[in-house]
């Protein structure tokens, strides 16, 4: 049996505990030594850690956005240049934090507004106060934005929490089943657009999704478009008779 993996742990695990400061969380360096392959870095174990659980990620950053707050006179826009920060589309979640005209710079989470520090935690562990002037992300954060907008690259662990279980019949989880917001984001967007700024990141996060079989997502979809389309019917006539008022 080759002894490559054995040798490649023995010299990351070395140069891990060289550096080890006394203030590293426990729980994180627990987890890198459980690992198949020991990563060789505080900060790399630290980005394993939260790999690792999306979930607890998710939770993290909306618990820190709420500390953060909404930023004064902040509106949920959409926009068409990436320069200003805007978000592109409603399916993007809303981040004033990383809007140009609400940035709070380096050294502070352009997800959730808190400091960065060491190593990209979220909190002081080391008691010195000093900010990571070369952050702009929590490094739970990162992980909790690639489950907001990538959530289907995390089906495997969506279906463990749900027992393998499909949310919409109860029936067992097919290979097939997709990734689904309970509330659609179109929904968001015309319908809690004016919620705050913490409450709104829940319709990306964990509390929003679920996992359902294909042909029960195909008719939630089916619904979905159904509903949309009669919401635009009643629109688009209360949206005619005021043009006619405003050319007479």
């Amino acid at each position: 049996m080759s002894t490559w993996r054995d040798e490649k742990n023995q010299t990351a695990r070395a140069r891990l505990e060289k550096r080890l400061s006394a203030s590293f969380p426990p729980c994180v360096l627990s987890h890198a030594l459980r690992q198949p392959l020991i990563p060789p870095t505080q900060r790399r174990a630290v980005e394993s850690y939260w790999r690792h659980r999306p979930l607890l990620a998710d939770r993290l950053a909306r618990a820190l956005a709420a500390r953060s707050g909404q930023p004064a006179e902040w509106q949920w826009r959409l926009g068409s240049d990436k320069a200003s920060g805007l978000p592109l589309s409603f399916r993007m979640p809303p981040a004033p934090y990383r809007e140009s005209a609400f940035m709070r710079g380096p050294g502070h989470c352009c997800l959730c507004g808190q400091p960065v520090f060491r190593l990209g935690w979220h909190r002081d562990l080391w008691g010195d106060g000093k900010f990571n002037k070369n952050a702009t992300w929590h490094a739970a954060c990162v992980v909790a934005w690639q489950l907001w907008t990538a959530p289907t690259d995390h089906l495997r662990m969506l279906k463990l929490r749900q027992n393998r279980k499909c949310a919409a019949t109860g029936r067992r989880l097919l290979r097939t089943a997709e990734v689904d917001h309970r509330v659609p984001l179109f929904a968001v967007w015309s319908e809690h657009r004016s919620r705050p700024w913490p409450d709104l990141l829940a319709f990306w996060g964990a509390p929003n999704l679920q996992v359902i079989n294909k042909a029960a997502h195909q008719e939630k979809c089916a619904e979905e478009a159904a509903e949309r389309s009669r919401h635009r019917k009643v629109l688009l006539p209360s949206k005619e008779s005021s043009v006619e008022d405003l050319s007479s």
